[in-house]
């Protein structure tokens, strides 16, 4: 029985305890799903969720507006992570992906959220290039004003959902002055012409990710997210939200990583004793216990922040990424450990769980790249 007295600490309410315990029983309903067609699986999965009602915090209600709920977005990812690693890439996608739509859109543009939080329309981020990732201002895409409308050119990489998303939330130079003052955001259904799927990327923990091509793709000025060179502010906007909740991933990775341990450690003899009772297999489980708990409250902390009316959450969202991510690293390396050759079998959870949470170190924002910014916050 995974730990769930979390839900007990002064950072929820009785709605997040509620919606936590509804998703957690759908959960164990539903998934894991088949992942032998990744495309396919992502898209059953947003149906699903949309479906029944999970992916309602990723975006805007245009029926009745207010903030995005952190702790709930956290909440979500932590308790998909800990049963599907795809479950959750699906759920984080949608919110990534209109981030700036919901904060920062017009009306007409965030007639899209209806069909993204239903889960009739997949959403994507388009940020990353290949010679600038966590570098965001060093980008080389342009779009360009010709008469009411911009015309885009350049490439994107490493966009998750590239190539089944339904719309793409762009980031490109518009030239108002240097650097990341000069990039503006834009909406750009995916089938734009010009749009294209250059090639499909393969990872380690299968997910959709692409890189896209822009050759001249034309959309009306009425595309733009925000103002004319907003685009930085406008991305930063909305990893400020989304950024803690990729430690909550990490957090469910390494819950379900200690909940397995403990079931092993619990059933597994060694030299006619359980493996639990080894003193250095202790240690072990009392690490990996730390580090959940550490991590946890670093991530509620961040997004209780954020939904307390902060305007910013820089420092506190990358302190909790970063030790998120980079415990669970280990947490999930211990158990690899403690299961010995089925830690590294195929398809096993714990082997699973080794891939899945390796790419969460480096996406929003790498870990060294998280140090710098924190560094900077405290200066």
């Amino acid at each position: 029985m995974p730990d769930r007295s979390f839900l007990d600490w002064p950072f929820f309410e009785q709605r997040h305890r509620d919606w936590a315990e509804e998703l957690d029983t759908w959960c164990a309903k539903t998934l894991p799903v088949d992942h032998g067609d990744v495309d396919a699986a992502c898209r059953d999965l947003v149906a699903r969720l949309g479906e029944a009602g999970f992916l309602k915090p990723t975006a805007l209600d245009t029926a009745n507006p207010g903030p995005l709920d952190v702790r709930t977005l956290c909440l979500t990812r932590e308790t998909l992570a800990r049963h599907d690693g795809l479950a959750d890439f699906a759920f984080a996608m949608q919110g990534l992906g209109t981030g700036a739509i919901s904060l920062f859109g017009t009306p007409e543009q965030q007639q899209w959220l209806d069909r993204t939080r239903a889960g009739k329309a997949i959403s994507a981020f388009a940020l990353s290039e290949p010679r600038s990732g966590s570098d965001v201002a060093n980008m080389d895409m342009t779009a360009t004003r010709d008469g009411d409308d911009y015309v885009l050119s350049g490439e994107k990489t490493w966009i998750s959902n590239g190539g089944i998303a339904d719309l793409y939330t762009v980031f490109a130079r518009t030239g108002e002055a240097p650097g990341a003052k000069g990039i503006s955001a834009f909406l750009v259904p995916a089938d734009t012409p010009g749009l294209e799927v250059a090639e499909r990327l393969h990872v380690i923990a299968p997910h959709p990710l692409a890189r896209l091509s822009f050759n001249d793709v034309r959309v009306p000025a009425s595309a733009l997210i925000g103002k004319p060179g907003e685009g930085f502010r406008i991305a930063m906007s909305v990893l400020d939200v989304f950024r803690s909740t990729v430690g909550a991933a990490a957090l469910g990775f390494a819950r379900r990583a200690l909940d397995e341990t403990l079931d092993r450690a619990g059933n597994r003899e060694l030299f006619g004793a359980p493996l639990f009772d080894l003193q250095m297999v202790q240690g072990h489980l009392a690490d990996m216990a730390l580090d959940v708990d550490a991590a946890a409250l670093l991530v509620y902390r961040a997004a209780w922040t954020k939904d307390m009316g902060a305007p910013r959450v820089t420092r506190e969202a990358a302190m909790a990424k970063l030790f998120a991510t980079d415990r669970a690293q280990q947490v999930i390396d211990r158990a690899v450990q403690i299961h010995g050759g089925d830690g590294v079998r195929r398809g096993h959870i714990v082997e699973s769980l080794y891939r899945e949470i390796r790419a969460l170190r480096i996406y929003e924002g790498a870990s060294d790249v998280q140090k710098v910014v924190i560094a900077r916050q405290i200066k």
